[in-house]
C-alpha cells in the first residue's frame, strides 16, 4: 500500500504550448466536496522572469493496485486572458501560493489519490513550536521514484516563530536542504496518536516556495540552507465559496 502523503502530492510540469518549461510540486486540497491542485504562484507566472506557461500538467495514478499505472492531466492556466487559478494578497502583499479547481468529471476514472483538508490545517499556531521536525514531500530537481511517479521527502525542522510572521510576511522558516522543482510542496508534521498510512495522518502547516540566502563572501560562507514556506491557512481563503464565485464573475 503506497503511503497516504505521497498520493496527496503530485508532479507539475509547466507548458508554453507544445513546449515543457519547468518541473515543480503540487497537492491536493479538498474543501466542501470540490477539489484543488495547490502550487506556488511563481510556478503558474513569475513576472520577474517572464515565466508564463499557458498550462500545467500533473501526474495522477490510475490504478489502486498497480502504482505503475499513471496518467498525465493537463490543465489549462487561461480562458483567453483571464487566468484560472485563484490567487491571494495579505497585508504584506502577493502570497506566493495558488491553486486551480479539478473537475471531477473532467479526471479519468478509477484515479488513486489523497488529498488535505481544512481538518489537517493547524487551528492554534502556538502549538507547532520551533524545531519542530516536519517533512517536506516533493520532486527535487524533478528527482523522484520514476517507476512508481511517487515523490521524496526531505526531513526539516521549524526555524522561525511559528506563530509569528517571519519579518512581517506570511511565511515561516525551515531549516533543509532543498532544491528546484520542490516548490509547491506541503509542509507537514506528524499527528500524535493517529496511526494509518491511508488516513493521511498529517498536520498541513505550509507551502515550501523557495531558499532564503543572505549577501555573503561565497569563497568563506556556505548558503544558509534556509527556506520560506507559506501559512497553509492561506487555502481557507483562496477556497472559499465567496473567492471562488468572485473569481468567475
Amino acid at each position: 500500500m503506497i503511503e497516504s502523503l505521497l498520493l496527496a502530492v503530485t508532479r507539475a510540469t509547466t507548458f508554453q504550448g507544445p513546449k515543457q518549461l519547468t518541473s515543480a510540486t503540487g497537492f491536493f486540497f479538498e474543501r466542501d466536496g470540490r477539489l484543488f491542485v495547490a502550487t506556488n504562484r511563481h510556478v503558474v507566472l513569475d513576472e520577474a522572469s517572464g515565466h508564463r506557461p499557458d498550462r500545467l500538467e500533473i501526474e495522477l495514478h490510475a490504478d489502486a493496485e498497480n502504482a505503475t499505472k499513471t496518467v498525465q492531466f493537463s490543465l489549462p492556466l487561461y480562458r483567453g486572458e483571464a487566468a484560472l487559478w485563484r490567487q491571494g494578497t495579505d497585508s504584506a502583499g502577493v502570497v506566493d501560493v495558488v491553486v486551480l479547481p479539478l473537475e471531477r468529471s473532467a479526471m479519468p476514472k478509477g484515479v488513486n489519490l489523497r488529498a488535505f483538508t481544512p481538518a489537517h490545517l493547524v487551528k492554534q499556531l502556538d502549538d507547532v513550536e520551533v524545531g519542530t521536525s516536519v517533512l517536506i514531500p516533493g520532486f527535487p530537481l524533478g528527482f523522484h521514484d520514476t517507476l512508481h511517479s511517487l515523490p521524496v521527502a526531505r526531513q526539516a525542522v521549524i526555524a522561525s516563530a511559528f506563530g509569528i510572521r517571519f519579518q512581517g510576511n506570511g511565511y515561516f522558516l525551515t531549516d533543509a536542504r532543498m532544491h528546484r522543482g520542490a516548490s509547491g510542496a506541503p509542509v507537514v508534521a506528524r499527528r500524535s496518536g493517529e496511526p494509518g498510512r491511508d488516513k493521511l495522518p498529517w498536520m498541513l502547516l505550509g507551502i515550501h516556495a523557495a531558499r532564503m540566502d543572505v549577501k555573503r563572501d561565497e569563497k568563506q560562507d556556505e548558503r544558509l540552507e534556509l527556506n520560506l514556506a507559506w501559512y497553509a491557512d492561506i487555502l481557507l481563503t483562496l477556497t472559499a465559496e465567496t473567492a471562488l464565485e468572485k473569481a468567475t464573475a
